[in-house]
């Protein structure tokens, strides 16, 4: 069910002067902040905003009335010592922010899933948002068991040869320790020709991240869009997720407009706070 431009901005409460007066130079005003006032629990790749630094990043996430963060290596460095890592991690909590998972994170060898657990150790994480290999799949489980921290799979969609799919993913991990499980991007799903809403229904029990976005057609294609601009069925989505009682963080991933992201991210919350209300 899709709904007007007017009926979206009465439920989110974001005026159409608000999103114009949106740019990267006013991360310090007072002007406009989304609140969250949803039953899931909302946040944010810090990918969206990879042409950010880290302070500006915190700052833009918390405008947008995000509680939530998962950190990319443009704002958390891979190869940062323990140290750095801690400070990093120190810096985005004493902000207000709940630092849960860091990625997307690939590992193609051994020694990068070694290191990649260790980065997540130090960082305090919940989760890693990851791609393993999949002969590396048994290695990543014990890492999984030497710190009790999660792996959330992700699927790329077209063109990726490891996890195309949820259906991948789930393949390769059904019988792998729990604390292994997807990070479903519903975009890239989309893309793929599949209904995201059928695949989160279907792995809720192994459904520990999701990337949110919005995509203009159903092929490999189409491109990323301000959510509620393109073809995936919002609402559907978000009914699905309150019907498997999901838990996790709804991740915005915004990966439009890299060198002004912030127009269309806010665009993006404020219709899927909408949603959430209207549904």
């Amino acid at each position: 069910m899709k709904y007007t431009r007017s009926e979206f901005f009465k439920f989110s409460g974001i005026s159409l002067a608000g999103f114009a007066a949106i740019d990267n130079r006013s991360l310090s005003g007072e002007f406009l902040h989304i609140k969250d006032t949803t039953q899931l629990n909302l946040g944010l790749t810090s990918y969206t905003l990879r042409s950010l630094n880290l302070d500006d990043t915190i700052k833009a996430t918390l405008r947008m009335g995000l509680k939530n963060i998962s950190l990319k290596s443009m704002h958390m460095p891979l190869e940062s010592s323990a140290d750095e890592i801690k400070k990093i991690a120190g810096k985005v909590r004493t902000a207000g922010l709940n630092l849960y998972g860091a990625g997307v994170i690939y590992m193609k060898t051994p020694a990068e899933v070694e290191s990649t657990f260790a980065y997540a150790f130090n960082a305090g994480l919940e989760m890693v948002i990851g791609v393993p290999n999949h002969e590396l799949l048994p290695m990543a489980e014990e890492q999984v068991k030497k710190y009790n921290i999660k792996l959330a799979i992700h699927n790329h969609g077209p063109g990726d040869n490891l996890y195309s799919s949820p259906n991948d993913v789930y393949d390769k991990i059904k019988d792998l320790d729990q604390r292994i499980g997807l990070c479903i991007d519903v975009g890239h799903v989309q893309r793929i020709g599949q209904d995201p809403s059928e695949l989160l229904s279907r792995y809720k029990n192994r459904l520990y991240d999701i990337h949110m976005k919005d995509v203009s057609g159903a092929t490999a294609k189409d491109t990323p869009v301000e959510i509620g601009r393109g073809i995936i069925d919002i609402p559907k989505v978000i009914k699905t997720l309150k019907k498997i009682k999901y838990k996790g963080i709804v991740a915005f991933e915004y990966e439009k407009d890299e060198n002004d992201p912030l127009p269309g991210l806010a665009e993006s919350v404020g219709y899927v706070n909408a949603m959430i209300k209207m549904t």
